[in-house]
């Protein structure tokens, strides 16, 4: 199937959308749906992919740590989604967009019947310009939490999942670094950022290492899975920095921010 031209998935994780201190990031959230919305009034059709309901929630409910425990994350979430949503609506209204949300489970996007279903729904809110904001249905599937069958990984895999069903033409994945490098910024001060990835092979797993920040769950490892899976289906993918939503304006005018995966 081709790909629609003007449309973007983009995804946040935990760690754009909270601060060093697990508060909530009020000045990031509210600079994203400014630009997504200024995407939007430019004809622009994008969805958003969130996480941080766990972390949100944590916050809410007082915990001093992100829980442990699963009932607690999945209590922890079902508080969290409110409150992400909430923040969404009031954020997204102060620029006169309505926002849906969607959230979902690995069977959604593996039964047949259901992924119509959520393709159709996709399509009906684009085309009345309410923009889907999308998340892991993580208070009921245990599996995105707990198990070694996370289908989506801290939403990385999601999002690339979404933009395959709702065949957009770009995915940017912001992360709490600018892009990919060729070894770990964090652990290595000479890293260099890599701007262009043609081909996702053995090599670049190789450089990718290990989980995210402390807050979320995602390293670079899923976010190349992402890239791949997306790339696959003919849809760019650009990793950057989620502190600078603004960044999508140069995204979509084709200058080079962060790391950008081409579709193949």
């Amino acid at each position: 199937m081709e790909t629609v031209k003007n449309r973007i998935v983009i995804k946040v994780g935990t760690s754009t959308i909270t601060t060093e201190t697990g508060e909530n990031n009020f000045r990031t959230m509210d600079k994203l749906a400014q630009v997504l919305s200024g995407l939007a009034n430019e004809g622009y059709e994008v969805i958003l992919v969130s996480s941080g309901a766990i972390a949100v929630g944590a916050n809410k409910m007082g915990l001093q740590q992100k829980p442990k425990e699963l009932k607690l994350k999945q209590a922890a979430a079902s508080v969290g989604q409110c409150e992400l949503m909430h923040l969404y609506d009031k954020f997204f209204s102060e620029y006169g967009k309505m926002v849906s949300q969607i959230l979902l489970s690995g069977d959604d996007v593996e039964n047949p019947v259901k992924k119509q279903n959520l393709r159709n729904t996709f399509f009906t809110l684009i085309e009345h310009n309410i923009i889907p904001i999308v998340n892991e249905n993580d208070s009921v599937s245990y599996t995105e939490i707990e198990s070694n069958d996370r289908l989506f990984g801290d939403n990385d895999m999601l999002s690339s999942v979404v933009a395959v069903l709702c065949r957009a033409s770009k995915l940017v994945i912001f992360s709490d670094i600018d892009g990919f490098y060729n070894c770990d910024p964090r652990l290595h001060p000479d890293a260099k950022l890599i701007e262009e990835i043609d081909k996702i092979d053995d090599e670049v797993y190789k450089l990718a290492g290990g989980a995210g920040s402390r807050r979320g769950t995602g390293g670079m490892r899923t976010k190349l899975q992402a890239a791949a899976l997306a790339t696959s289906q003919g849809i760019d993918t650009i990793i950057t920095n989620g502190k600078n939503p603004a960044a999508l304006y140069d995204i979509i005018e084709g200058v080079p921010v962060g790391t950008k995966f081409k579709a193949q």
